[in-house]
């Protein structure tokens, strides 16, 4: 079946509040994406984010961020005041996500209407408590450590901490008790918040398509409560971290500095974290893209303490095996997978042996520097097609500055004389829309025209990432209704 979608984070949604979370500007967007014909809607991980801001580094790849919390919502339950929501400064830009401003406000907010929830907790709290203890347990207390040592990664915390002790351990979760339910409570918002949303979003015929990033940060629950699954020394430290090797776009390569798995570790555990992950990214989404596909295939090991990527050497990863075990504990789950960037024969092979669509990227077409052929006339039908991703630019903004080549190469793909910067990027939504690919996503960037002051990440950098949003307004009904004409035009409104 023919489809297509948008993709947009939850932050970059328009909010009062400083970022986007789940308000009502979120059940509008559905609304938008099915006066426009679209059936999916994909958006970024969804996890704490930590120093960076970037959602591929979270602190705990179960928990929901607590920025997504919408405010109204909980002054609707009488959690808040409207004084209270209105006495914060988020931020003087509509456009941009102000991190500290939020970091430094949003949880005060958040512990007032804890201290009212704590009075009389809702009926469903200890259950979802119990559920989610799993993981939920180990968060909290993660996060009432990290408070205690004013944000200090773990690995900086005193020793019979770091370790784990268990008499350390109890005697923490003593003392910071109240503590751990903040945190527990800001999950249960989340998840409750959310699970409202998803369901408005099926019931108008839209699908959720989440991320599932390859990796975990460092500096996380999940590395702190089990280190036995990374490949970490008696002193759980790294002994290798993740990234990629030198290439036409970065001579030193790219250092992430994730934690890499201890795969022999996973395989005799039947992969129980994973398939737990899974799940839990597959409840939460109705499809899951994951990134770096390429790194279940084989992965791109880096000593630990290097400053570049220069060094790192290819290791053997899962391979089919992991899939497999997913697949006997879930079924057949829907996958995307980004298997961008240089692919070896045994990559294609894993992608082939597991069904999954690839991805393809109509910018990397007219890029000299990429090695694989994105054009669309190539493609198969099992893929999903892109102008471009949270790491491109938006295409205007990619036109504008690439090599005198590359837009030449793309106006005789088109078969045009001149290319209007202002109306390229509707150009590449159309050679996307009427590609083979079953699945079209188009950045909603590009549906605006939008340039490079629209972008959300540029990879190896850091700073004025993950700040764009849409303003108020941006989405109109004639927008919806272009949208929708492009899509009935190429078959994929159903």
């Amino acid at each position: 079946m023919r489809e297509s979608g948008i993709l947009l984070p939850i932050s970059a949604l328009p909010s009062k509040y400083g970022i986007g979370c789940f308000s009502k500007e979120a059940y509008q967007f559905v609304d938008f994406l099915k006066a426009a014909g679209q059936k999916k809607w994909q958006i970024l991980p969804m996890g704490p984010t930590s120093y960076g801001d970037s959602p591929y580094q979270s602190f705990s790849t179960f928990a929901g961020n607590p920025y997504f919390i919408d405010l109204d919502t909980l002054r609707k339950e009488r959690y808040l005041t409207k004084k209270e929501c209105e006495a914060y400064d988020f931020g003087s830009r509509e456009d941009r996500v102000d991190y500290e401003k939020l970091y430094l406000h949003r949880f005060s907010l958040l512990r007032k209407a804890y201290c009212r929830f704590q009075k009389k907790p809702e009926k469903k709290y200890e259950a979802f408590v119990q559920k989610n203890a799993f993981w939920l347990e180990d968060y909290g207390l993660f996060m009432a450590l990290k408070n205690h040592y004013h944000g200090a990664a773990w690995k900086d915390w005193d020793k019979e901490l770091r370790s784990r002790e268990p008499s350390a351990l109890e005697k923490a979760k003593a003392v910071f008790a109240k503590e751990i339910d903040f945190y527990r409570f800001q999950q249960y918002m989340f998840y409750k918040q959310w699970k409202k949303l998803h369901r408005y979003a099926n019931k108008n015929g839209i699908q959720i398509i989440g991320d599932l990033p390859i990796y975990v940060a460092f500096d996380s629950a999940d590395t702190w409560a089990s280190p036995e699954l990374f490949q970490f020394t008696e002193t759980h430290e790294p002994t290798a971290v993740a990234g990629c090797p030198p290439d036409a776009f970065s001579k030193t390569g790219q250092l992430w500095g994730n934690p890499l798995y201890d795969w022999k570790y996973h395989k005799e555990t039947g992969y129980a974290w994973w398939i737990r992950r899974v799940k839990s990214g597959l409840k939460m989404c109705d499809m899951l893209r994951i990134d770096h596909f390429r790194g279940f295939d084989e992965y791109y090991s880096i000593p630990y303490g290097d400053k570049t990527a220069e060094f790192g050497t290819w290791k053997k990863g899962p391979g089919i095996d992991l899939f497999h075990a997913i697949w006997r504990a879930v079924g057949k789950e829907n996958i995307i997978a980004e298997d961008l960037g240089y692919l070896t024969d045994s990559v294609m092979k894993l992608l082939k042996d597991t069904g999954y669509p690839g991805m393809k990227i109509i910018q990397f077409a007219f890029d000299s520097r990429e090695s694989a052929n994105y054009l669309p006339h190539t493609y198969p039908t099992s893929c999903v097609v892109y102008t471009g991703t949270h790491d491109n630019d938006t295409t205007k903004g990619w036109f504008l500055e690439a090599p005198r080549e590359c837009r030449n190469f793309a106006r005789e793909y088109l078969q045009k004389r001149e290319m209007d910067p202002d109306h390229l990027s509707w150009d590449f939504i159309a050679m996307a829309m009427r590609s083979v690919a079953n699945l079209c996503i188009i950045p909603i960037q590009d549906y605006l025209c939008l340039g490079s002051e629209a972008r959300i990440n540029t990879p190896s950098t850091l700073g004025g990432n993950w700040v764009w949003r849409l303003k108020k307004g941006q989405l109109t009904d004639r927008l919806a209704g272009k949208i929708r004409n492009m899509t009935k035009l190429y078959g994929r409104l159903s």
